[in-house]
């Protein structure tokens, strides 16, 4: 089970407003059955989707615009990313009292990312070893999409990479792009993805495409190796 969130009008009230370990199911989702809807503890409005929904959409993007699909698979996440990254600084801002300026970056990246692991989105590892040279990794486990659509021996996380893309691209003010350089439909144990400027991107989706592994590009990156 995933959800999809959408931004609400206004948060929402709770006597229990300062806990911040919210990750029980019945705690995190407020379920509303007068309405149809339900609400997660910051306000978003959610839909529960089964794996067929995601089995679904991919086949039918494919279908509908063939090699195309994974562009608009991370086209969606872009946007949605980018949106997410403006309603993540309102409901920071109001649950911890500091703007994310004033935030430990590692915490401000957790804290931004637990509520998609309570959605059923995986769970996450962001390696900023690297992030003075320009670029980042981050480890999904139990991605939805490439847990769905099993070992069909290609990146199929698309919409992660979007997504993580559009969020990264507002919070540093900087134009970003993502790539998935190891998927869990590959025949991997998790999926892994490269963060950071276009020149960056295109080389690694050059390599992927000659045959490399996700070692190689960081083994290439961290000795500065770009396509000339």
């Amino acid at each position: 089970m995933v959800t999809v969130t959408q931004p609400p009008q206004n948060l929402p009230k709770s006597k229990n407003s300062r806990k911040h370990n919210h990750y029980g199911f019945r705690d995190f989702f407020q379920f509303n059955p007068d309405k149809g809807t339900i609400t997660d503890w910051n306000g978003s409005q959610n839909i529960f989707t089964t794996e067929d929904f995601i089995i679904g959409l991919v086949e039918g993007l494919e279908e509908e615009v063939g090699d195309a699909s994974a562009a608009t698979m991370y086209t969606i996440g872009c946007e949605w990313g980018q949106k997410d990254a403006f309603f993540f600084e309102k409901w920071f801002e109001k649950e911890y009292d500091r703007t994310v300026r004033q935030t430990n970056l590692l915490f401000l990246l957790e804290t931004w990312w637990w509520p998609f692991t309570s959605q059923g989105w995986g769970r996450w590892e962001v390696d900023m070893g690297d992030r003075k040279q320009g670029f980042m990794f981050i480890n999904i486990f139990d991605s939805a999409v490439a847990r769905t659509l099993g070992d069909v021996g290609k990146p199929v996380c698309h919409i992660y990479a979007g997504l993580f893309a559009g969020f990264f691209t507002e919070l540093v003010k900087k134009q970003l792009g993502c790539i998935e350089i190891q998927c869990y439909s590959m025949g991997e144990t998790y999926c892994k993805f490269l963060l950071g400027s276009q020149d960056r991107i295109d080389a690694a989706s050059f390599w992927l495409n000659e045959g490399a592994t996700a070692r190689d590009i960081e083994k290439r990156l961290r000795g500065g190796e770009l396509l000339r």
